[in-house]
């Protein structure tokens, strides 16, 4: 995988994280069409990438404590499962504005990589199965393609069963 550099001014903070950390990865654009009824699926037709290989970065609430889960786009969180993860009792979905105030992301867009606050994350155990899976660069229509080790690594993820189909 080639290591992509950020063109001045083209940057996101997640390709800017990358970048620091010298971190290997791709960056996919594609254009994002509003109508579009599930951001994740979009980008795994628009990328031509199984489904399976796309994760999505989800904000909860796990005992007053946001929480980042990223988990495939072809299945959902499990709540439960995210609040054991972490030792916690109880999970929600966090308010979408508390999500993207306190990650610096929009809705969509939000990236597990360079938040504006880190936020404990967990990744689902399903993205061992893959030597790359890809994650949102950060804003709509741009994902970031990097090995389930960097990710975790970066973001100092736990892997856990945190998805369901």
């Amino acid at each position: 995988m080639a290591k992509k550099q950020k063109k001045s001014g083209g940057g996101t903070p997640a390709t800017v994280a990358l970048t620091a950390a010298g971190t290997a990865y791709t960056l996919h654009s594609y254009d994002h069409d509003p109508a579009a009824p599930s951001y994740g699926g979009e980008a795994a037709e628009a990328l031509g990438v199984s489904p399976a290989r796309v994760f999505k970065t989800l904000v909860a609430d796990v005992d007053g404590e946001l929480t980042v889960a990223v988990v495939p786009v072809a299945g959902q969180l499990d709540l439960k499962a995210l609040a054991s993860a972490v030792g916690g009792k109880r999970a929600a979905m966090a308010d979408p504005a508390a999500a993207e105030r306190t990650t610096g992301y929009v809705r969509g867009g939000i990236s597990p990589l360079g938040q504006r606050k880190r936020l404990r994350t967990v990744l689902d155990d399903s993205a061992s199965d893959h030597e790359t899976i890809c994650v949102s660069a950060g804003r709509r229509g741009l994902e970031v393609e990097l090995t389930p080790q960097d990710l975790a690594g970066l973001t100092g993820a736990v892997l856990a069963p945190i998805g369901r189909a």
